[in-house]
Order: C-alpha cells, then structure tokens, then sequence
C-alpha cells in the first residue's frame, strides 16, 4: 500500500473492511484473535499489544470511534477476531491457567517473542507519517515511564473483596488494556488480589461476575475510542510512538517482573528443572514467538493487509 493511499485512509471517518477476502484471511484473523485474548489476561502482556504486533489496533480504533459507519461489513471483517479472543479468553481459562503457576516464564517468553519479531514492523508503520526527534523521545519517555511503573509496582498494594462495582472495575481495567498498548491489565488486578478471582470467574461461568465485568470493558473501550481517534487523526507520528514505547517498556519490564521470579529457585524446584534447561527452554520459547511473529507477517502479506 503506498503514502498516499495511508493518508486517505488515516482520515476516513471509520475502518474500511478489505474486500475480496479469502478464507485464509478470515482463519488468520481468528487465531490472531486467539492470541490476542490469552494476552489480554495473561501477567504481564495486554490485548493491546498483540493487536498493535497483529496490526489490528488502527481498525479496531477507527471502527469502534464510528461503530455505525459500514456497520455490516465491519461486523463480518471483526466476528472472526472478536470470536478468537473469546476463544483464547476460555483457552487460558480452562487450561492455560492451570499450568501457569509453575510455567508463567515460558509461556510470557513465548509471547516477548511476539513482540520482538514484529518490532522493526511497529517502528516502520510509528514513522509512517514522518518521524521527528521529538517523536523518538516521546517513544523512549513512554517506555521508561511504563517500565518504571511495572518495576515499582511489582506488588500487592491491597485486596479488594470482589463486589458487582468491582467487577465494573476489572472490567473496565481489561478494556484499558486494549486502549492503552503496554497497559497490562492482569498486573493490575494482580496487585489488587483480583487476578485469581477473575480468571476463577471465566473459568466457571460466573455471570454475576462476568456480565458486570463486560460491561465495564465494553463502556471503556467505546467511551474512548472517538477520543484516541481524534488525536490519531491530528498526532499520528506522536500517538504511535508514544504506543511503541509502552510495547517496549511494557516487554523490557516483563523480565524482572515476571520472567525472572518464574524462574527463581522455587519455581524451578515445582518444575523439577535446573537453571540452565529452563534457560534453554526460555530461549527456545523466545524464538518459537519470534518465528511465529515472522510467519503471521508472511500470512498477513499473502492474505490480507491491516489498514491504518
């Protein structure tokens, strides 16, 4: 796609859904929208930082800041990746969160590798529009600034006693996640006690608890999505890099916060491992992300084409 036709785009009033598209795509987008939805509760990542590495935050951004523009056919395009994330919601629920206790480490190196493979990507499509010294330093204030607080933060500050307001709460913190790349919900609710109670939730189909907290994500989401859109429209070069500085803080942030005390004596002695295998299968796990990253680029270039 050439400049020309990304700046008609990044001013259109809502998301214009490919056309023509085959069933690779739909398929692609489906298990796009699966790892979206496992990052979204999973310590350390949020669902808005695979959609920026999947190219789907723009879209979804301008779809939901005009959710009535072409409404039919943005309802067709975004069904497969809405249905993946719930899938991957249920995915890590049911089983992923069973093993996480003793295997959090790999599974987090997994997704960094994600990150790191589609970065040059995120670099290309923040300098866009043109990129200037003050967007660098925008990008390396963000990722210092979130990975300052991820360090710091790395604590319960207090237990919260899950309520239908808490619930909104949670919530509405999951829908920031997707709003604010890097913002990772999970180590929010963890340090408020509300992480097990809420995966323990989607777990069992707790609908008291789980329509409140979709209600909060939902009205979260909508209610700032115009707002990111307007800024986008007028900002683009310092919106972007400000959201990959919070991808890169929040990823730089997830070794001393969550890799590193997965792989701490205790865990290691839970998982009958020594030092260096679990540092092998660390790596491995890195680069296992890394090639899936490289594969979904491959699939996105023969498929379809994210617009901004």
């Amino acid at each position: 796609m050439n400049r020309q036709s990304d700046l008609r785009l990044s001013q259109s009033p809502g998301f214009d859904p490919p056309l023509g598209e085959g069933f690779k795509a739909v398929i692609l987008r489906y298990l796009k929208g699966i790892l979206i939805g496992i990052g979204a509760i999973l310590p350390g990542l949020s669902g808005g930082v695979l959609s920026v590495i999947f190219k789907v935050y723009t879209p979804i951004m301008r779809f939901l800041g005009r959710p009535f523009y072409r409404l039919g056919a943005n309802i067709v395009y975004f069904l497969p990746l809405g249905l993946g994330g719930l899938t991957g919601v249920f995915i890590f629920a049911f089983f992923v969160s069973a093993a996480l206790g003793s295997y959090e480490a790999f599974f987090t190196c997994l997704f960094i590798g994600l990150v790191i493979g589609t970065f040059p990507s995120l670099w290309a499509e923040a300098g866009l529009h043109g990129r200037r010294k003050g967007d660098i330093w925008t990008m390396c204030l963000a990722a210092l600034a979130l990975f300052l607080l991820m360090l710091l933060g790395d604590q319960t500050f207090l237990t919260l006693a899950p309520n239908t307001l808490i619930w909104f709460f949670v919530g509405a913190m999951v829908g920031l996640g997707f709003i604010v790349p890097g913002l990772s919900p999970s180590n929010f609710l963890m340090y408020f006690g509300l992480y097990k109670p809420m995966s323990d939730a989607i777990k069992d189909l707790d609908w008291p608890a789980l329509i409140p907290l979709a209600l909060g994500g939902a009205i979260c989401i909508l209610g700032l999505a115009k707002p990111f859109n307007y800024l986008l429209d007028r900002h683009y070069a310092c919106i972007y890099h400000t959201i990959l500085g919070l991808v890169l803080g929040s990823s730089l942030a997830i070794f001393p916060t969550v890799v590193g005390p997965g792989l701490s004596p205790q865990s290691l002695e839970s998982m009958s491992l020594g030092l260096l295998p679990a540092l092998l299968i660390s790596a491995g796990a890195v680069a296992l992300g890394i090639l899936l990253s490289l594969l979904f680029n491959l699939l996105d270039r023969g498929g379809e084409t994210d617009t901004q």
